[in-house]
């Protein structure tokens, strides 16, 4: 296309120079036969004849018979037309062999009949239109070449990444979930296909090895109180009990009942969490008062195991979420702070809201006995109780509550050293109102 586009208009150039000199010389051959007749242009076309030059120059009466210039005869002559065309002609001295050269020449009459034509060897244009037709069929051949030769190799390059993934994808199938597909670092679609691909793989991973872990641990955690409730049970329909005992019995039971019901619920709602079906209920929510809401509630549980609970909430602190989540997570770490923290040489609970760039941090702290660095990663797995709480009610699941909730707001939560202590953070994405919208409006 460049190059056809380039010798169209290199054409273009060519004939429009040839036409403006034909056009010149034309104009002042008419003036000479007007000055002096036909002797005057004969003389005229006689003197620019001899000079040398790709010019062509032919005078001949109404009859034919030649008066003046430099070539022998041209097709042009015996048709009436004015416009430059493309005409052959033949050279004085070479009628004999019949050779014909081309010109780009014009006609024209004057009066009393006779005929002048004036034109220009188009030789070399010629040449260079061959040229540039010879460069590009050399160019095309080419092209067809390595496109060709391009295209097989890319083509097989893909054909051979897709069978090395179809491979991975029969192995992952057949069980190997520890299988990924090959990213070779091109940083191509199949690249970012294999990178999603294996992203996808380490999360249905990490849900399956949870499932395998909350089953094992419901199987164990579980069967401690359900066999307690089983023979508390059976230990009263054994015995000869009174209507008071029977009724005392019934109470521990339903009391079991209600802490099984509660795991329970629990899971749900972290299964629901991670599965993200409680995004569908997301709207505005201002953190800082849920998080003002339970301080208050919890004030006198703080006090009534001795700590004091305290809290400093910046205003404005509002996130895109589900107000029941964020507000059971922030519960369930304010749970745990009094639970532990209110032991500590420092019984004081903190609760601190705070905006940081597009985030928002939600911290509790307590002067508590803290979690061991090693374990702080492994707490927020479900069911997951260290040695020293074993003894004290709880099942485990509160952190990983808090952790599913976070990670469903785009959010995370951290577990960091109060010295002495622990200190918990919920990090999540500050919402930003659409413009034209006020914040009060969202809400």
């Amino acid at each position: 296309m460049v190059l056809g586009s380039v010798g169209w208009r290199v054409r273009e150039v060519l004939d429009e120079q040839i036409s403006q000199t034909v056009d010149a010389e034309i104009q002042g051959l008419s003036e000479q036969y007007f000055e002096g007749g036909v002797r005057q242009l004969a003389l005229a076309v006689q003197n620019r004849a001899r000079a040398p030059g790709s010019s062509i120059y032919l005078v001949t009466t109404y009859t034919g018979d030649v008066i003046a210039g430099n070539i022998a005869a041209s097709s042009v002559m015996a048709t009436e037309a004015a416009d430059l065309v493309e005409t052959t002609y033949q050279r004085s001295g070479e009628l004999a062999d019949g050779r014909t050269h081309f010109a780009l020449a014009r006609l024209f009459v004057l009066p009393g009949g006779f005929r002048v034509l004036v034109g220009h060897d188009i030789e070399d244009h010629r040449v260079l239109r061959q040229i540039l037709g010879h460069g590009l069929g050399t160019s095309l051949f080419w092209l067809v070449l390595v496109g060709t030769m391009g295209g097989l190799f890319v083509a097989n390059r893909l054909i051979e990444r897709v069978d090395i993934m179809s491979a991975s994808a029969r192995r992952i199938m057949a069980g190997d979930l520890e299988q990924r597909l090959e990213v070779t670092g091109a940083g191509d679609e199949l690249d970012r296909l294999a990178e999603n691909f294996n992203a996808m793989l380490s999360r249905i991973s990490e849900l399956m090895v949870g499932l395998k872990e909350v089953s094992d641990n419901i199987a164990h955690d579980l069967k401690t109180p359900l066999t307690r409730l089983r023979n508390r049970a059976d230990e009263v329909v054994r015995s000869d009990a009174t209507p008071e005992e029977y009724r005392a019995a019934l109470t521990g039971v339903m009391e079991e009942s209600d802490g099984l019901i509660r795991i329970f619920d629990a899971l749900l709602m972290i299964a629901r969490a991670e599965a993200g079906y409680s995004s569908d209920n997301m709207s505005a929510v201002d953190v800082g008062s849920v998080a003002s809401d339970i301080a208050e509630l919890y004030e006198p549980v703080a006090e009534e195991k001795g700590a004091r609970l305290e809290h400093v909430l910046e205003p404005g602190l509002v996130v895109f979420g589900n107000r029941e989540l964020l507000g059971q997570a922030i519960v369930n770490l304010v749970d745990n702070a009094i639970k532990y923290g209110a032991e500590g040489a420092q019984p004081l609970i903190e609760i601190r809201g705070v905006r940081k760039d597009d985030s928002i941090e939600i911290t509790i702290a307590d002067h508590g006995p803290g979690i061991p660095s090693q374990d702080r990663e492994r707490v927020t797995g479900r069911f997951v109780r260290l040695e020293n709480s074993r003894s004290r009610p709880g099942s485990g699941l509160g952190l990983s509550l808090a952790a599913a909730v976070a990670r469903l707001h785009q959010g995370a939560l951290s577990i960091e050293d109060n010295a002495p202590g622990l200190r918990v953070t919920i990090s999540l994405p500050r919402f930003l109102p659409p413009k034209g919208e006020s914040r009060s409006e969202r809400m």
